[in-house]
């Protein structure tokens, strides 16, 4: 399955994280080093931005993933219209709704694309917004807005006798001092002007506050700058420039919580008009994810995923010696002791009762079971190693999972099908860390150690792809169907590839002709999910919503128990025809099938952000949370929970809430 990388479109992969709002992944186990299966996961659009190029390769996203966490969580009625927006490269196949960007739903989602277009729509009316806010002000913030004149100095104004009109043209001369670099003078002024101006003169002196202030941020004097911002808003609570400049402030001064909160601030007050505020909420978020996941995750409990998780986690896998069943000599039907009780394995061997507690679905035992294997260095040593280390790879330990993976590599006395699936499952660590020439690397090693092993192929396509070469990853697909031809998830997911190539490409023809890939891909697999899954995130994309919804019953025919299916067919409930209730409904189902499925909270606690109910938006997150299976993946979820609970700070501090469903 993909492995779990944040949140999708076919200029990337189905699914973000992004970061973002939730991700289209049907029928995919997401978790630390899970093989990558385009189309099954996450969407891994916001890693994939975030890692080194290869030489040529083209960017993911121009816009920095968690970003767009903060465009769609806190803009909301931004994106409830049905305009369909055109893919990059002019002329495209296929619209793209402000609604489904909102949603961020399934393989067609270009988030990228559509953040860049708001920019760019209101890019004419942005102005002087996006610029560096530096000048001091000329005049009082004009109310709400705040943004408060042009930075020129204002002319008399004022009779200069009136303590107003003194407090002005101290101001006035403090500001000619400012744009001289003679910043303590102009201190001086405006500290002149603070104390001539009547108390009552709340958006004067609040300006003259805000300017001292940027004085003081010349002077990197950061913490007088937050006091005199601080002072500012006091007077004009919904005063941009201060509260952006006290963000600032609060940056460098490394308060992350309150700098999150003034720029959450800012960008409700400026309807998300200035880039300069978002890339700064973004910084900032990702910052504050990454450093509470550190911790998070280093003191977490191992938390074993659900027995569909695990099961389809090794369906991607067709020469993994670890994962077939017990043969008939390793265990024996005479020591039953009634029918229908489990046999009882004839030698003594950690390894192969923890291979019968696998056919058993009993995984906790595997762990423990292996290393008595490992200790006892038995027989199956090397098997035992892998299976473990598999393990901690699916309860999240990638720690532990290493040397494991390392020593089996080593093994040059090992079958060799053993030390493949290995680098395939070190490759998939590695490109989980976000190390992709290591991920690379194991991959190479893999193909030059055992040529004929299908599975090699099949995991590095889905590398190539998280990588943007879609051409290698169809050479690899390729190889793949050629060595296993009914291998139905490499041609599925080698449609998904050609069919990304195309949309990216902006050519219809070729859009066309994947689609019909889709369709012959089904006819011949009609027992293939991923094959459905794919080709409903693809329809989805054409906004071709009733044929997407067929596509994911056919999935919940085929797989019942898999709760990311409901979850997906629960956002198309939203995006096709605004049907909360309907949404809601089938997330709550996916949670009743499979308690341990993050993905179902994580979305639910992105669609009551939408909704306004922050309070439980955050209790869902947290519980996606605890779930969590990469320190990565704890960062975006994180990341999605600070960004609801500053805007609950923000409505309470200053009665600023967003437009909800």
């Amino acid at each position: 399955e993909l492995f779990h990388t944040p949140h999708s479109s076919p200029e990337a992969t189905p699914g973000l994280f992004s970061r973002e709002l939730p991700r289209a992944r049907p029928g995919s186990p997401t978790g630390a080093a899970v093989p990558l299966r385009a189309g099954r996961g996450r969407c891994w659009r916001a890693e994939a931005a975030a890692l080194p190029r290869p030489p040529g390769a083209p960017r993911v996203s121009a816009v920095p993933p968690s970003f767009l966490l903060l465009l769609l969580l806190l803009l909301p009625g931004v994106m409830a219209a049905s305009k369909p927006v055109e893919a990059p490269g002019g002329g495209g196949t296929a619209g793209l709704s402000r609604w489904q960007l909102a949603l961020v739903l399934g393989a067609p989602v270009l988030l990228g694309a559509g953040a860049i277009y708001l920019w760019g729509r209101r890019a004419a009316r942005r102005g002087k917004g996006a610029n560096e806010r530096k000048t001091p002000e000329g005049r009082a913030s004009p109310g709400p807005g705040g943004e408060g004149g042009s930075g020129q100095p204002d002319g008399p104004g004022h009779e200069e006798t009136s303590p107003l009109g003194r407090a002005q043209a101290a101001k006035n001369k403090g500001n000619k001092y400012f744009k001289a670099g003679k910043y303590e003078l102009a201190i001086q002024c405006y500290t002149e002007a603070i104390r001539l101006c009547p108390p009552e003169k709340n958006l004067d002196l609040s300006t003259f506050y805000q300017n001292r202030a940027a004085a003081y941020e010349q002077l990197q004097k950061w913490t007088e700058v937050a006091q005199d911002c601080t002072k500012a808003v006091e007077l004009n609570p919904k005063y941009v420039k201060a509260l952006f400049r006290r963000a600032k402030a609060h940056e460098k001064l490394d308060n992350k919580k309150e700098c999150l909160e003034d720029v959450t601030a800012v960008c409700i007050l400026e309807a998300f008009q200035n880039q300069q505020s978002m890339l700064l909420a973004d910084k900032v978020l990702k910052l504050l994810g990454k450093e509470k996941a550190k911790e998070k995750y280093k003191n977490r409990e191992p938390l074993m995923p659900s027995p569909q998780f695990i099961k389809s986690y090794f369906s991607s896998f067709t020469d993994d010696i670890i994962s077939q069943p017990l043969l008939k000599g390793e265990k024996s039907d005479e020591d039953k002791d009634k029918e229908g009780e489990a046999s009882e394995v004839k030698e003594n061997s950690g390894y192969l009762r923890a291979k019968q507690y696998m056919e058993e679905e009993n995984y906790d035992k595997i762990i423990s079971e292996s290393t008595k294997e490992i200790e006892a260095k038995g027989k199956y040593m090397a098997e035992a190693l892998l299976l473990r280390a598999t393990f901690y790879l699916l309860i999240g330990n990638a720690s532990a999972a290493k040397p494991d993976l390392d020593q089996v590599i080593s093994m040059e006395d090992a079958n060799v099908k053993l030390r493949a699936n290995a680098l395939i499952k070190r490759g998939s660590m590695f490109m989980q860390q976000q190390q992709p020439m290591l991920s690379t690397q194991d991959f190479n090693m893999a193909a030059d150690i055992d040529p004929q092993n299908a599975d090699v192929y099949h995991h590095r396509g889905q590398l190539k792809i998280l990588l943007d070469q879609i051409e290698e990853a169809v050479e690899d697909f390729d190889e793949c169907i050629r060595l296993r031809p009914n291998s139905a998830l490499a041609q599925a997911q080698k449609c998904f590839a050609l069919y990304r190539q195309a949309y990216t490409g902006s050519n219809a023809l070729t859009v066309q002709a994947a689609m019909k890939g889709f369709e012959d891909v089904i006819k011949k697999f009609p027992k293939c999910a991923e094959g459905y899954a794919l080709y409903a995130q693809a329809l989805t994309d054409q906004q071709q919503f009733g044929k997407a919804d067929e596509m994911y019953d056919k999935c919940i025919d085929l797989e019942p128990d898999n709760a990311t299916t409901y979850v997906h067919k629960g956002l198309l409930q939203l995006q096709w025809k605004q049907d909360l209730d309907k949404g809601l409904e089938l997330i709550s189902k996916a949670i009743e099938i499979d308690n341990k499925c993050d993905f179902a909270y994580e979305t639910m606690g992105t669609i009551e952000v939408q909704r306004g109910n922050l309070d439980k938006a955050i209790e869902m997150f947290n519980k996606a949370i605890n779930l969590a299976k990469s320190e990565m993946e704890m960062a975006h979820l994180y990341s999605l929970c600070d960004a609801a609970y500053a805007q609950t700070e923000v409505a309470k501090k200053y009665g600023l809430k967003p437009p909800t469903l």
